[in-house]
């Protein structure tokens, strides 16, 4: 295993909330525009702790979605600097913490701390691991050329093209045509 289950969930959740973009969505429409969708989307990923449900939050996190996209590509050292300056923002404090059906994990904000920050902060501890154990070859941006997803590769041999099997099938059929014709 490259990382410990809570860097590999906090790396989809911050792939899945970068993805919610219109440029990465499967819709091909912005999935994060209104508080409704935010709603949904936190309880796709079993989010906890304090919401607000309110604009602002939907404002907040859809800043923090940006942060995210931007750090995801950085080379190494300036991927260390945007995390320090994350958590340095948050006065982060990691702690071990048990709720919910999770077993022990790290936490660095509390449970009351804005939604944007936690996403944030959360990110930023798995991408500690991700600086720490210098893997940073295994964030990627999809290879389709109409897509901007972003997915964390967790194969073997860090291999993986594409953000979903969609855009992985439909590059090979459009290469199969351009072989055929």
């Amino acid at each position: 295993m490259i990382f410990t289950d809570d860097t590999v969930a906090a790396l989809e959740f911050m792939a899945a909330l970068a993805d919610t973009v219109a440029e990465a969505s499967e819709s091909g429409d912005d999935e994060l525009v209104t508080r409704g969708q935010l709603t949904d989307f936190i309880d796709r990923w079993n989010y906890s702790g304090r919401r607000d449900g309110d604009a602002a939050e939907l404002a907040e996190v859809r800043e923090a979605r940006a942060r995210m996209r931007a750090v995801w590509s950085l080379p190494r050292d300036e991927l260390a600097g945007a995390v320090n300056d994350i958590l340095e923002v948050a006065n982060a404090l990691p702690r071990l913490v048990r709720h919910d059906t999770a077993d022990w994990h790290i936490h660095a904000t509390s449970l009351d701390a804005p939604l944007a920050e936690r996403m944030l902060v959360e990110a930023a501890m798995a991408l500690v691991d991700v600086v720490r154990a210098d893997e940073t070859r295994r964030l990627h941006v999809c290879d389709a050329d109409d897509c901007e997803g972003v997915y964390v590769d967790l194969s073997k041999n860090a291999s993986r093209r594409y953000c979903s099997t969609r855009c992985g099938n439909r590059m090979a059929a459009r290469a199969h045509r351009a072989r055929a014709s």
